[in-house]
């Protein structure tokens, strides 16, 4: 192996930015003692009863060598690669005397990762991110074991000073992205952030932007993925939950699980999403159009049954669609605020009331109870539920063109919401644009490529 003192500077240079990368140096024995190790990675306490305190006990070189080769998970390094590797996965490098040493001082983490609730996953992992910030970054380092991860700490709040973290590979980050990323750290001027939804909105330059352009995810596989996509990763303290920047409109209906499946199931489950989005979109307003201003659309028999089962409504078909698309809105709010032991069980059996009711007392009609179970159906099959909620609010400004327009009114709906989002941006990068960074890159990481004969 080279010169030890080269091979910190080497360290050095490719840990420069990464504010979690520590250097001890004693002046202890003949030539001194270079400590090196991942703040972030490493237990400090560990470092300090096995290394720092028998360092100050120790007269004479030899015996301290002898102290660290004496200890469990330390070993004696010949190559600068393995340092990077051991670095990388939570051991702390000694320098002495022209030898490397290695000692395991991995971080005993005492917040355990929770279970993903939100993006839950049939074969992926089952463990999300955490609430403290530093058990976040060794979990993401412990998926990403790279010397080009870097780490970079601010704070975000004028009051709550709450520690943010940015990760990012500089092999593949997009420095215009960074660069306004910082600047819009920066400026942010708030008394308190404490989630990242908070600094999602912060971050996010026009307020009344309908569509997300900063994905929220729990999940370290995730987050992985993005950073070896390019993207920039914004931890925040007290909240289990990472930012994902840029992102485009692909990343908010992809899957973890779409990575595990084969390639005809990933697309059909991709197809499936799509078009549940649609029918979650178009779905009511096009229910409106038909039965007020297009009934020709239909064939006649289907439109004679749906006019049939609206006999009895007293009101046109907009009041039916926005009566029951708000009892759905209420039902799904309901089930989050209420306890988890009562929530799923209450809004079910208030669904199934409430429907059938309305149905016997002619206030909606039986094709309105199918539309609206179908349109809830087809909302959850959107995986990030940021997305799922900006397609619940977007559909009823259709309601509304095609309660006045017909089929006319939808067309050019679903037109300007075109026009929309080709002209939306994150952080620079087009929405629409399939991937949000270099796609021959991307394709190799997800394991598109092309068919071999194995």
């Amino acid at each position: 192996m080279e010169n030890p003192s080269k091979v910190i500077s080497t360290l050095k240079r490719k840990f420069n930015e990464s504010k979690d990368f520590i250097i001890h140096e004693f002046q202890y024995y003949e030539n001194g003692i270079v400590l090196v190790y991942l703040q972030s990675m490493c237990d400090e306490e560990k470092i300090k009863k096995e290394i720092i305190q028998p360092l100050m006990m120790c007269d004479e070189e030899s015996r301290f060598v002898l102290h660290l080769l004496s200890l469990p998970g330390s070993v004696k390094i010949t190559d600068q690669e393995s340092i990077e590797s051991k670095l990388l996965r939570g051991y702390t490098i000694i320098f002495i005397s022209g030898s490397v040493y290695a000692l395991s001082g991995v971080k005993t983490v005492n917040i355990e990762p929770l279970e993903t609730m939100v993006e839950t996953s049939v074969q992926g992992p089952q463990k999300g991110l955490s609430e403290d910030i530093y058990t976040n970054i060794t979990m993401i380092r412990n998926r990403y074991p790279s010397t080009d991860l870097m780490v970079e700490h601010h704070t975000a709040g004028t009051l709550s000073k709450t520690p943010v973290a940015l990760m990012y590979d500089v092999s593949y980050v997009q420095e215009d992205v960074l660069n306004q990323l910082k600047n819009s750290l920066a400026e942010i001027d708030m008394d308190m952030i404490q989630s990242a939804g908070q600094l999602q909105n912060a971050l996010t330059k026009k307020r009344y932007r309908l569509f997300p352009t900063i994905m929220i995810t729990e999940r370290p596989d995730r987050l992985a993925l993005c950073l070896a996509q390019g993207k920039v990763i914004v931890l925040v303290n007290g909240t289990p939950f990472g930012l994902v920047l840029p992102s485009v409109f692909f990343d908010f209906i992809s899957a973890m699980d779409d990575l595990s499946h084969s390639y005809w199931v990933a697309q059909l489950m991709i197809i499936l999403r799509y078009i549940g989005l649609i029918i979650t979109l178009v779905l009511p307003a096009l229910y409106v159009a038909i039965t007020s201003y297009n009934p020709e659309i239909l064939r006649s028999q289907l439109a004679l049954t749906i006019a049939g089962s609206r006999e009895a409504v007293p009101y046109p078909s907009f009041f039916e669609v926005i009566f029951m698309m708000l009892v759905v809105e209420m039902l799904v709010e309901s089930s989050i605020r209420l306890p988890k032991a009562i929530g799923p069980t209450a809004t079910t059996v208030g669904g199934l009331i409430l429907g059938q009711a309305a149905q016997q007392a002619q206030l909606v009609s039986s094709i309105m109870i199918i539309i609206t179970a179908f349109v809830a159906i087809s909302n959850f099959t959107i995986p990030i539920h940021a997305m799922s909620f900006a397609i619940r609010v977007a559909r009823y400004p259709l309601i509304l063109f095609a309660s006045l327009f017909g089929f006319v009114g939808l067309i050019a709906g679903c037109v300007i919401y075109l026009c929309y989002l080709t002209d939306l941006r994150s952080f620079g990068k087009p929405y629409l644009a399939i991937y949000g960074g270099s796609s021959k890159h991307i394709m190799k990481i997800t394991g598109s490529k092309k068919e071999d004969s194995r």
